[in-house]
């Protein structure tokens, strides 16, 4: 889309010119999303390298999924491949940056005023559409072409080694971006990063369309178990029953496969579809969605939390008396969620991501631990 630039606190709601065939699309699917009980996206936490590092579980080329044929079909192959190969370079989701690509410029596509020089009447330029100046500031950094070595305040990047920071050369351009969500924390909240990117709620619903139709092209399951990555489990604590302990087992099972918005696997799960299959694999039944979770209860103070309690955050469109998102405990201020499409089932932190509360599903009035042991 050619009517956006980047800002001092991101890419703002300002007139645009929209792929037609792209709203035409997404309005049909949107008018599910909403009826929908679950989310697409969820708020979430992703260890990061910075920190305690889990990173055979935090992304990167073995955890990006591979492109749908609507991918293959509509993007043209060399956005495809830089999408692909920047995804991986940075651990952003290359589906994400497809999204905005789509709805930006229609992958380059565009013949409109920013797209391939100059910038538009916003001051944004590129495929990517990012600020060089204008109302939209010079998130860019420097001149829309300048040398590499430059050193520049924003995200300008040479990511094809040429030598040259283009904002007009796709490669660049993708790079920038995935500098710009990471900036703005995509990898704690995909819906948060692409909002700072355009602040149009109606933008970040498309580019989640588009992210949603890319990645339907299976998945390569990473191995990310237990065995395979032991650091991804420090200071787990030893579940307090065996209801508990085989909801956990079932979780991490699951880890490194994909995120599917409604997905209650075997293949791919979404957030609260994770929950209900592995407390289903434990023998109790709890509810579908994470509003239905969180109501059903019973709550648990954060102090008493053990390893099998479920954590609850608000969430994309959930709120603190319906949390829109859900992860399973499993003890040293960390969890098994199942986050957004493009980032596979994986541990997180949680205590640093606000939660609304903990519930604890194997203490509910109607289950009878006896019988789901």
């Amino acid at each position: 889309m050619t009517g956006s630039g980047l800002t001092g606190s991101g890419l703002t709601g300002r007139g645009r010119v929209v792929v037609v065939a792209g709203i035409v699309a997404a309005l049909a699917l949107l008018a599910g999303l909403f009826l929908a009980p679950v989310l697409m996206f969820a708020s979430g936490g992703l260890l990061s390298e910075s920190g305690s590092a889990c990173s055979a579980a935090s992304g990167g080329a073995a955890n990006q999924p591979s492109a749908s044929p609507a991918a293959a079909d509509s993007i043209p192959a060399d956005y495809l491949t830089d999408f692909q190969r920047i995804g991986a370079q940075y651990s952003v989701p290359w589906v994400i940056l497809a999204g905005i690509g789509k709805v930006e410029s229609d992958d380059g596509q565009s013949d409109l005023p920013g797209v391939h020089s100059g910038a538009n009447p916003f001051g944004a330029a590129g495929p990517m559409q990012i600020g060089i100046g204008g109302a939209a500031g010079n998130q860019w950094g420097g001149a829309p072409v300048h040398p590499a070595s430059e050193q520049v305040n924003g995200v300008a990047t040479d990511a094809t080694g040429d030598g040259i920071a283009s904002v007009y050369v796709p490669a660049d351009a993708i790079a920038g971006a995935a500098k710009y969500l990471l900036e703005h924390g995509v990898l704690d909240n995909v819906q948060q990063a692409i909002f700072a990117y355009n602040h149009l709620e109606s933008y970040v619903q498309t580019v989640l369309y588009w992210a949603d139709l890319y990645a339907r092209g299976g998945y390569t399951v990473s191995p990310v178990t237990v065995d395979s990555a032991p650091d991804c489990l420090p200071g787990v604590g030893t579940a307090p029953n065996n209801a508990a302990a085989a909801a956990i087992a079932f979780a991490e099972d699951q880890l490194g496969k994909p995120y599917l918005w409604g997905g209650t696997g075997p293949d791919a799960f979404d957030c609260s579809g994770l929950v209900m299959m592995a407390y289903r694999a434990a023998g109790i039944d709890i509810p579908r969605t994470s509003q239905e979770q969180w109501a059903w209860g019973p709550r648990v103070s954060a102090s008493q939390v053990q390893p099998g309690d479920l954590v609850f955050f608000v969430g994309a469109d959930g709120t603190e008396t319906a949390p829109g998102h859900v992860g399973i405990v499993i003890g040293g201020g960390l969890m098994i969620e199942a986050y957004a499409t493009g980032f596979p089932i994986r541990i997180a932190p949680y205590r640093d991501r606000n939660p609304v509360g903990f519930t604890r599903p194997w203490a509910h009035a109607g289950v009878s631990l006896a019988a789901a042991q």
